[in-house]
């Protein structure tokens, strides 16, 4: 599952695993035209290449492994739904998330 909770992009272990790995740092790129965030392990180099990204880091949440990533400043400034709930999300094949945060 993935949520936003007060600010932060929750993202469960599994899908740490599934995405990240071990790294701690992810590269992201927001599209305010389809309210699009797409998010990437850094190691993938192709995405900075193809987008031109931020990179942030990885927040460690919980024993469980769930990280976060803190996007207040984004949802802020593109004037989007802060509020805490579930988001829907696809996973690419070439291990890119995209995410919906519709406003």
């Amino acid at each position: 599952m993935l949520s936003l909770k007060s600010g932060h992009l929750l993202f469960e272990s599994h899908l740490v695993t599934e995405l990240f790995g071990n790294e701690e740092q992810v590269n992201m790129v927001f599209y305010a035209e389809r309210n699009t965030l797409l998010i990437a392990a850094q190691s993938k180099a192709f995405f900075s290449k193809l987008h031109k990204t931020n990179w942030t880091a990885l927040k460690l949440r919980n024993p469980n492994g769930d990280k976060t990533i803190f996007l207040r400043d984004l949802l802020m400034d593109n004037d989007l739904d802060e509020t805490d709930r579930t988001l829907n999300y696809q996973i690419k094949n070439t291990g890119i998330i995209e995410i919906q945060l519709e406003n």
